[in-house]
C-alpha cells in the first residue's frame, strides 16, 4: 500500500515578515553585482584580454547566474575549465617564441593582397588605402570605436560561447572544446613554420606606406584610456610576427559557424556580419592582411572536417570493438543525447514531498 510522506510545516504566523527574495530578484541582485564589479575592474586594470584573468571574470559570472546553488557546483566548472585556461596560457607563451629571431615573411603577404586588391585599391594594400580614406590622426571617429569593441571581442566571444555550452549542454561544449583547440594548435604550428609580419611591422620597415597600429584607439572616445591597458601590454609582449594566419578572425568565424545550424536562416546575416567586422578591422587596423584572414577562414573549414571525421571514427571504433552503447559524439547543427549531468552541471534539489 502506497503511503504518502510529507514534511511537518509550522503554521505560518498571522503576520509573516517580509519574504525572501525569489530566486530571479536574487540572480538580478547577484549579476547587478557582478557587473559594477567588472566595470571598476575594466577602468582601473583593463579589459581582460588574458586568459587566466578572462576566467576569473567568467567564474564569477557563473556564479552570480546561479548563486543559489551550492558551491561544489560552482567548484566543478574550475575543475572543467583549469585545464583549459592553461593551455590557453601556454599557447600565448609558446606563441612569443614562434619567430626564433628569424627574418619574417612580408612582401609575398604585401603581392598577394596587392594581386587580389590592387584594381580596388590603386595599386595599394587594402590596409593603406583604408587608413588613407578612414583613419584621421587628429581625431576618433564612430567607426574607430566599434573597430575596437570588435577586436576586443575577439578575446571573449569564443570564451563566453564556450561557458553558455557548459551551462547547458556539456555534450555540445565538449564538442566546440575539441574543435577550438584543433584551431589553436594548427594555428601555433604555422607561427613557427612560416613567421609572418603584419602590416604594421612592414610599415616599420619600410616595406610599404605609413600604416598606424590603431586596433584599441576607440576607447579614448569615451576618455577609457585605461579600458585597454592588459591588451597594450600584451600587444608589446607577443609575438610581432604571428599574423598567418588570422586566428582573429578564425575564431569570429568559428563560433558563428558553430552554431549557424541551430539559428533561423533570417538571423544569418546578422551572425555572418560579425566575421566580416572583424575583417575589416583587422586590416583596417593594421593587423592583418586580407590573405592573413583567408587562410584563417580556410583553417575553420579544416578543422570541421578533420575533427569530425576523427569524431566519427573514434564512434565507429568503439563499435567495432564491442563496447558499451555510446551516445553519438555531438557535432555542430545536430541534438546530442545529453550526457549525465550534461544540461546542469548540479542538479536542483527535489522536492521534501515524497511518494513510496
Amino acid at each position: 500500500m502506497a503511503t504518502n510522506v510529507t514534511e511537518t510545516l509550522s503554521p505560518e504566523p498571522t503576520d509573516p515578515p517580509s519574504a525572501p527574495p525569489t530566486a530571479s530578484r536574487r540572480r538580478l541582485l547577484a549579476m547587478s553585482v557582478w557587473a559594477v564589479a567588472f566595470v571598476a575592474g575594466w577602468l582601473l586594470i583593463g579589459l581582460p584580454t588574458d586568459p587566466l584573468y578572462a576566467f576569473v571574470w567568467l567564474w564569477t559570472a557563473t556564479i552570480a547566474w546561479h548563486s543559489s546553488r551550492p558551491w561544489r557546483s560552482h567548484l566543478r566548472f574550475a575543475r572543467d575549465w583549469l585545464p583549459i585556461v592553461v593551455l590557453l596560457a601556454i599557447y600565448n607563451l609558446s606563441r612569443g617564441f614562434a619567430d626564433n629571431g628569424a627574418i619574417p615573411h612580408a612582401m609575398e603577404l604585401v603581392v598577394a593582397d596587392v594581386w587580389m586588391f590592387g584594381w580596388a585599391t590603386g595599386g595599394q594594400v587594402p590596409t593603406v588605402w583604408l587608413q588613407q580614406h578612414f583613419y584621421d590622426p587628429a581625431g576618433i571617429h564612430w567607426w574607430d570605436v566599434v573597430a575596437s569593441w570588435v577586436y576586443f571581442s575577439h578575446f571573449v566571444a569564443a570564451l563566453a560561447a564556450a561557458v553558455v555550452l557548459w551551462l547547458r549542454d556539456r555534450g555540445r561544449w565538449a564538442a566546440f572544446m575539441r574543435r577550438w583547440g584543433f584551431l589553436c594548435a594548427t594555428g601555433l604550428v604555422t607561427y613557427f613554420l612560416y613567421p609572418a609580419a603584419p602590416p604594421w611591422w612592414a610599415a616599420q620597415y619600410g616595406l610599404i606606406e605609413d600604416v598606424a597600429r590603431i586596433s584599441t584607439r576607440g576607447w579614448k572616445a569615451f576618455g577609457m584610456h585605461g579600458a585597454g591597458n592588459l591588451l597594450n601590454a600584451g600587444q608589446l609582449a607577443s609575438n610581432p610576427v604571428a599574423a598567418m594566419p588570422s586566428l582573429h578572425t578564425a575564431f569570429a568565424l568559428f563560433v558563428v559557424v558553430f552554431f549557424l545550424a541551430r539559428v533561423r536562416r533570417r538571423w544569418w546575416p546578422l551572425l555572418l556580419s560579425y566575421p566580416l567586422a572583424m575583417t575589416f578591422t583587422l586590416v583596417y587596423a593594421g593587423e592583418h592582411y586580407v590573405i592573413d584572414v583567408l587562410v584563417g577562414w580556410a583553417y575553420v573549414g579544416m578543422t570541421f572536417l578533420v575533427v569530425g571525421l576523427a569524431e566519427r571514427w573514434w564512434v565507429a571504433r568503439k563499435a567495432r570493438r564491442g563496447g558499451p552503447p555510446e551516445t553519438t559524439v555531438p557535432v555542430p547543427g545536430q541534438a546530442a543525447a545529453p550526457e549525465a549531468g550534461a544540461t546542469d552541471p548540479e542538479p536542483e534539489p527535489k522536492a521534501a514531498g515524497v511518494g513510496a
